[in-house]
């Protein structure tokens, strides 16, 4: 009789033991799914706010020329806008269909928007201008630069309407923590240096350029 009982109570615990771990299985599991929900709706969410910021360059580059057309009336709303006093000039890459404005400055928010200088002056002083943008691994900013060759033409505006053209000279990567890229001088001429990240090893991607 008792080893009745105690075979009866072995198989109650081991009952017990398989219903407990079911359950905490089903718990693990609704919170992993829970978990993944939350860091898919946040990389979604920035998705969307990226492409946003992204999308305000096209009116803002139209806002920059109807300022400057207007540049005399100050009363223009188009020469209000916060960030027409920070660009500096446009970038064209005809090969990219890139037409950007530039902003004077690097920093994270404006980096979003459009690309930024961070190094150098704008052409008719003789240095090395170094121009970042953000990949957004599509066909936006610098995406696209690691496919530019040797000799295809990028084109600097400036403020004063002068137009400066550049060949690429060479396109390689370098680790993320050189600098040497925006003091290394390849010609004696005006120089364009752009430089991206590469998002699948974190490097950087560097586009040389010198003045045709």
């Amino acid at each position: 009789m008792n080893q009745i009982l105690q075979t009866e109570l072995k198989s109650n615990t081991l009952n017990l033991d398989v219903n407990n771990k079911k359950r905490i299985f089903k718990i693990q599991f609704f919170i992993s799914l829970l978990a993944m929900s939350i860091l898919v709706s946040f990389y979604t969410y920035n998705k969307i706010l990226l492409n946003k910021k992204e999308q305000y360059s096209v009116p803002l580059i139209n806002n920059y020329n109807i300022s400057k057309l207007y540049s005399s009336n100050n009363n223009n709303s188009a020469s209000k806008n916060i960030y027409n006093n920070l660009i500096i000039g446009i970038i064209e890459i005809p090969k990219l269909n890139i037409f950007y404005p530039i902003f004077s400055k690097l920093d994270y928010e404006l980096l979003k928007i459009s690309p930024c200088r961070f190094y150098g002056e704008m052409p008719a002083y003789n240095s090395n201008l170094c121009i970042a943008g953000h990949n957004y691994d599509n066909n936006k900013f610098f995406s696209q630069i690691s496919s530019l060759k040797n000799g295809d033409k990028i084109i600097i505006y400036n403020n004063s309407g002068e137009i400066f053209n550049y060949l690429v000279q060479k396109v390689y990567q370098t680790n993320e923590n050189d600098f040497s890229p925006i003091y290394e001088k390849i010609s004696s001429s005006y120089e364009l240096t752009l430089i991206t990240c590469n998002n699948f090893n974190n490097k950087r991607i560097v586009v040389k350029a010198i003045s045709e």
